[in-house]
Protein backbone atom coordinates (compact mmCIF):
# COMPACT_ATOMS: atom_id res chain seq x y z
CA UNK A 1 0.00 0.00 0.00
CA UNK A 2 1.49 3.33 -1.10
CA UNK A 3 2.31 6.02 1.71
CA UNK A 4 0.85 9.32 1.95
CA UNK A 5 2.63 12.14 3.94
CA UNK A 6 -0.09 15.14 5.21
CA UNK A 7 1.92 18.47 4.59
CA UNK A 8 0.90 21.37 6.21
CA UNK A 9 -0.09 23.67 9.22
CA UNK A 10 -2.71 21.54 11.04
CA UNK A 11 -0.33 20.66 12.93
CA UNK A 12 -0.38 24.18 14.69
CA UNK A 13 -4.17 23.69 15.47
CA UNK A 14 -5.30 23.00 18.84
CA UNK A 15 -7.19 19.76 18.00
CA UNK A 16 -3.94 19.42 15.51
CA UNK A 17 -4.54 15.31 17.00
CA UNK A 18 -8.25 14.72 15.67
CA UNK A 19 -7.15 16.61 12.56
CA UNK A 20 -4.58 14.18 12.30
CA UNK A 21 -6.65 11.06 12.36
CA UNK A 22 -9.44 12.47 10.18
CA UNK A 23 -6.98 12.28 7.27
CA UNK A 24 -5.07 9.05 8.09
CA UNK A 25 -8.97 7.50 8.14
CA UNK A 26 -9.31 9.38 4.55
CA UNK A 27 -5.96 8.00 3.72
CA UNK A 28 -7.08 4.64 4.36
CA UNK A 29 -10.75 4.93 2.81
CA UNK A 30 -9.27 5.47 -0.27
CA UNK A 31 -6.17 2.77 -0.14
CA UNK A 32 -3.66 4.87 1.69
CA UNK A 33 -1.62 5.02 4.14
CA UNK A 34 -1.08 8.27 6.34
CA UNK A 35 1.48 9.67 7.74
CA UNK A 36 0.96 12.28 10.16
CA UNK A 37 3.76 14.67 11.40
CA UNK A 38 2.32 14.54 14.89
CA UNK A 39 2.38 10.58 14.67
CA UNK A 40 6.27 11.29 15.58
CA UNK A 41 6.66 10.87 19.47
CA UNK A 42 9.10 14.06 20.67
CA UNK A 43 10.60 14.13 24.15
CA UNK A 44 9.70 17.29 25.23
CA UNK A 45 11.87 16.98 28.38
CA UNK A 46 14.80 17.97 26.59
CA UNK A 47 16.32 21.22 25.53
CA UNK A 48 14.23 23.01 23.00
CA UNK A 49 16.87 23.31 19.52
CA UNK A 50 17.43 19.28 20.41
CA UNK A 51 12.88 18.78 20.33
CA UNK A 52 13.41 21.04 16.94
CA UNK A 53 16.18 18.75 15.69
CA UNK A 54 14.06 15.94 16.91
CA UNK A 55 10.71 16.49 15.51
CA UNK A 56 12.80 17.67 11.70
CA UNK A 57 14.47 13.98 11.63
CA UNK A 58 11.66 12.40 12.13
CA UNK A 59 9.42 14.35 9.47
CA UNK A 60 12.24 13.88 7.06
CA UNK A 61 12.37 10.12 7.82
CA UNK A 62 8.84 10.45 7.04
CA UNK A 63 8.77 12.13 4.14
CA UNK A 64 11.58 9.28 3.20
CA UNK A 65 9.23 6.71 3.65
CA UNK A 66 6.42 8.20 2.01
CA UNK A 67 5.56 7.81 -1.90
CA UNK A 68 2.89 10.44 -1.95
CA UNK A 69 2.65 14.05 -0.62
CA UNK A 70 -0.08 16.07 -0.16
CA UNK A 71 0.08 19.41 1.02
CA UNK A 72 -2.37 22.20 2.58
CA UNK A 73 -1.29 24.95 0.84
CA UNK A 74 -3.50 27.68 2.30
CA UNK A 75 -2.82 30.67 3.08
CA UNK A 76 -0.80 30.72 7.32
CA UNK A 77 -0.31 33.46 9.16
CA UNK A 78 -0.78 35.99 6.05
CA UNK A 79 -0.79 35.27 2.19
CA UNK A 80 1.70 32.54 1.85
CA UNK A 81 1.13 29.10 2.44
CA UNK A 82 3.11 27.69 5.76
CA UNK A 83 7.04 27.71 5.01
CA UNK A 84 7.39 24.39 6.95
CA UNK A 85 5.07 22.82 4.70
CA UNK A 86 6.48 24.09 1.69
CA UNK A 87 10.28 23.20 2.62
CA UNK A 88 8.68 19.75 2.78
CA UNK A 89 7.11 20.08 -0.49
CA UNK A 90 10.42 21.32 -2.05
CA UNK A 91 12.37 18.48 -0.47
CA UNK A 92 9.76 15.78 -1.66
CA UNK A 93 10.18 17.04 -5.18
CA UNK A 94 13.82 16.68 -4.79
CA UNK A 95 13.25 13.44 -4.05
CA UNK A 96 11.35 12.75 -7.07
CA UNK A 97 7.89 12.03 -5.02
CA UNK A 98 4.53 12.74 -6.52
CA UNK A 99 3.30 16.47 -4.56
CA UNK A 100 0.16 17.71 -4.29
CA UNK A 101 -1.29 20.62 -3.43
CA UNK A 102 -4.59 22.04 -2.26
CA UNK A 103 -6.25 25.19 -1.51
CA UNK A 104 -9.42 26.69 -1.03
CA UNK A 105 -8.77 29.84 -2.76
CA UNK A 106 -8.13 28.47 -6.56
CA UNK A 107 -8.38 32.49 -7.92
CA UNK A 108 -4.74 33.52 -9.28
CA UNK A 109 -2.12 35.09 -6.36
CA UNK A 110 -2.65 38.46 -7.45
CA UNK A 111 -6.40 38.25 -7.40
CA UNK A 112 -5.95 37.19 -3.56
CA UNK A 113 -4.63 41.10 -3.17
CA UNK A 114 -7.53 43.51 -2.69
CA UNK A 115 -7.66 46.49 -4.11
CA UNK A 116 -6.27 48.77 -1.43
CA UNK A 117 -3.47 45.97 -1.24
CA UNK A 118 -2.43 46.45 -4.43
CA UNK A 119 -1.45 48.96 -7.10
CA UNK A 120 -0.95 48.67 -10.59
CA UNK A 121 1.55 49.94 -12.82
CA UNK A 122 1.10 49.07 -16.42
CA UNK A 123 0.97 45.48 -16.78
CA UNK A 124 2.44 44.76 -13.43
CA UNK A 125 1.16 44.86 -9.47
CA UNK A 126 2.71 46.22 -6.64
CA UNK A 127 2.09 45.61 -2.95
CA UNK A 128 1.52 48.58 -0.73
CA UNK A 129 5.33 48.47 0.11
CA UNK A 130 5.88 48.44 -3.48
CA UNK A 131 7.45 45.03 -4.30
CA UNK A 132 6.32 43.04 -7.18
CA UNK A 133 3.23 40.35 -6.75
CA UNK A 134 3.54 37.75 -9.06
CA UNK A 135 0.68 37.54 -11.68
CA UNK A 136 1.42 33.67 -13.39
CA UNK A 137 -2.43 32.98 -13.69
CA UNK A 138 -1.35 30.22 -10.70
CA UNK A 139 -3.31 30.46 -7.11
CA UNK A 140 0.22 30.60 -5.27
CA UNK A 141 4.11 31.37 -5.89
CA UNK A 142 5.63 30.09 -9.13
CA UNK A 143 8.33 27.73 -7.87
CA UNK A 144 4.99 25.48 -5.50
CA UNK A 145 2.79 25.91 -8.34
CA UNK A 146 4.99 24.84 -11.23
CA UNK A 147 6.88 21.81 -8.77
CA UNK A 148 3.35 20.08 -7.89
CA UNK A 149 1.62 17.61 -9.87
CA UNK A 150 -1.40 19.64 -9.03
CA UNK A 151 -2.79 22.33 -7.07
CA UNK A 152 -6.39 21.43 -6.03
CA UNK A 153 -9.45 23.58 -5.13
CA UNK A 154 -10.50 22.22 -2.33
CA UNK A 155 -9.27 20.22 0.46
CA UNK A 156 -7.50 17.19 1.42
CA UNK A 157 -10.24 14.52 0.21
CA UNK A 158 -10.70 16.20 -2.86
CA UNK A 159 -7.13 15.48 -3.72
CA UNK A 160 -7.52 11.84 -2.70
CA UNK A 161 -10.05 11.80 -4.89
CA UNK A 162 -7.84 12.93 -8.35
CA UNK A 163 -5.58 10.48 -6.85
CA UNK A 164 -8.14 7.62 -7.34
CA UNK A 165 -8.84 8.43 -11.23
Amino acid sequence: MKKIYIAGPDVFEKNSKEIGKKLVALCKKYGYIGLYPLDNEADFDQEKHKIASDIFIANVKMINEADIVIANLNSFRGKEADSGTIWECGYAYGLGKRVYGYMKESCSYVDQFSENEKVQEGEFFFDNEGRFIEDFDHPINLMIACSVEQVVSGDFEDVLKVLRV
